[in-house]
């Protein structure tokens, strides 16, 4: 189950970093967020973000960031940037705090919107994608991993990349073990600007779909190609 969720996370970071640049704020049409899999949150808007691994388990968690991941491409990227990366014409909401604080401030802003000078800066999201797609969106945002710390990993991120290739193509040689945890090191010490306890960077995706076979070996080196590609 989890190994599934991680290579549809891996299809929806694929779509999400495929898409083009930012544009104005408020132009935004709201696109339905599929929440199929996420436990409900009621009628009743919630102040702070339950699809947590510590509040909803791992498997949950993972399954929100999916989801948001797709939601977040939809509604969000235009504006806000990829990888949630502000290009400065909207507010960096990587840094918004992954707690009880920033959670009241994201969702009254996800439900209201923004208006400023009677020109809309952000539409009202609430009423029309709900609250389960809130809370996904929100999980994705504040998972995203500190791109200072990924562009110094990246040589190692590279050599990595092609020696899963090679694995995917012959692994005789192979130490998946030992691939498989050097990523988790470098997962480990990657952080989010939001305080969020594990960032979902490539070397995180990548560290979990390593299992030893070939097609693992280009699962996980297709993620770091994707990953080191929008980095860019």
């Amino acid at each position: 189950m989890r190994k599934a969720t991680m290579k549809a996370m891996l299809a929806a970071g694929a779509v999400f970093m495929a898409t083009g640049a930012a544009y104005g704020h408020g132009d935004v049409n709201p696109q339905p967020v599929d929440t199929a899999g996420l436990p409900e949150t009621g009628e009743e808007w919630l102040t702070e973000n339950p699809y947590r691994a510590e509040t909803a388990g791992e498997e949950v968690w993972l399954k929100a960031v999916e989801i948001g991941a797709s939601g977040y491409n939809q509604n969000c990227a235009r504006c806000h940037g990829l990888e949630a990366v502000s290009g400065g014409l909207a507010p960096d909401v990587r840094m918004l705090e992954a707690e009880e604080y920033g959670d009241e401030w994201y969702v009254e802003r996800f439900r209201e919107g923004y208006t400023q000078n009677g020109i809309t800066k952000m539409p009202a999201f609430g009423e029309l994608l709900g609250q389960d797609a809130a809370w996904a969106i929100r999980t994705y945002i504040e998972t995203r991993p500190d791109t200072e710390t990924m562009d110094e990993l990246s040589d190692e991120l590279k050599a990595l990349r092609d020696t899963l290739a090679g694995y995917a193509e012959d692994d005789s040689g192979a130490d998946y073990e030992a691939l498989k945890t050097r990523l988790a090191e470098m997962a480990a010490g990657i952080e989010t600007l939001s305080g969020a306890p594990v960032a979902d960077s490539v070397a995180f995706r990548a560290a979990n779909l390593i299992d030893g076979s070939k097609a693992a070996y280009k699962s996980a080196a297709e993620t770091l190609t994707v990953g080191l590609s929008a980095a860019k």
